[in-house]
């Protein structure tokens, strides 16, 4: 898995996997549609107590108003784990509120998107995420 999409919403899921398609990144990219499945796997836990932490994701698309355990949540346990905080985890919400915004870098985002309402913007921001975070930037071994 290349990407893990949290996104609780499936017409957003929906378009945001048929963006990553078009690059060839959507055979490897997961979705999950809440925060405890989230943390499940990425950590191997539950029904995905076959993975290990060494098969995390080379990129997280992070919703922040998931059921279960908040994007807030998510994004505190995946950057204050060592195994995990080198993830980039890029926050795709709607929310535009700067409480938003300036608690997601409090708390180690890499990047913080507000999705696009507009169908053609909002694929094209997701594949400029999925364009430079996976095939551009150059990540830790």
């Amino acid at each position: 898995v290349d990407l893990l999409l949290i996104e609780d919403q499936p017409s957003d899921a929906e378009l945001a996997l048929r963006a990553l398609r078009k690059l060839d990144l959507g055979e490897r990219t997961h979705l999950v549609e809440d925060g405890a499945a989230a943390l499940d796997f990425v950590f191997g836990r539950n029904e995905y107590a076959g993975r290990t932490v060494t098969e995390a994701p080379a990129l997280i698309l992070l919703d922040l108003k998931l059921p279960k355990v908040s994007g807030h949540e998510v994004l505190r346990a995946l950057k204050s784990d060592d195994r995990t905080k080198t993830i980039p985890v890029i926050v795709l919400s709607s929310s535009k509120e700067d409480r938003d915004v300036q608690r997601c870098y409090e708390l180690g985002v890499n990047s913080y998107v507000v999705k696009p309402v507009d169908f053609g913007r909002f694929t094209e921001t997701v594949q400029r995420i999925g364009t430079y975070w996976l095939k551009t930037n150059e990540r830790p071994a």
